[in-house]
């Protein structure tokens, strides 16, 4: 919904406001490209995963030489870590893909009830087709 003209006049005045207060502030501010910082956010949870992967292997070395429950705690913790920065990866990526806006792409629409003939569609046929003797 575009703003109002009133909207813009005190929009425009806020941002002389700003640029008059801080013009360093304002123009990272302004050059800030939301993508890019989902970029940084995929290359640290990519560090991270092979962070969680190092430590996973780890804990099946020392599973081996300290002892099991050690070993174990090691390896989950490092499973646990892996997850976590393949989900925080995952969101990343995908709002990047939209273009660093906070929703996702809309689905594909749903198909309406006549789209396709469904199971009831078909039996409404037959019994038309039965009553008018077509059967």
């Amino acid at each position: 919904m575009p703003l109002s003209e009133h909207e813009q006049r005190m929009l425009d005045q806020i941002e002389q406001a700003l640029y008059a207060e801080d013009p360093k502030f304002a123009n990272t501010v302004r050059q800030t490209n939301p993508v890019v910082h989902h970029k940084r956010r995929i290359i640290k949870a990519g560090l991270g995963f092979v962070l969680g992967l190092v430590l996973m292997l780890t804990g099946l070395l020392l599973g081996s030489s300290v002892g099991l429950a050690v070993g174990v705690t090691v390896s989950v913790g490092g499973f646990l870590v892996m997850l976590a920065c393949l989900l925080w990866g995952l969101n990343a990526w995908r709002r990047a893909a939209v273009g660093g806006t906070a929703e996702a792409p809309p689905d594909e629409p749903k198909r309406r009830k006549g789209d396709r003939p469904g199971m009831m569609n078909r039996f409404e046929e037959r019994w038309r087709r039965r009553q008018q003797g077509d059967e």
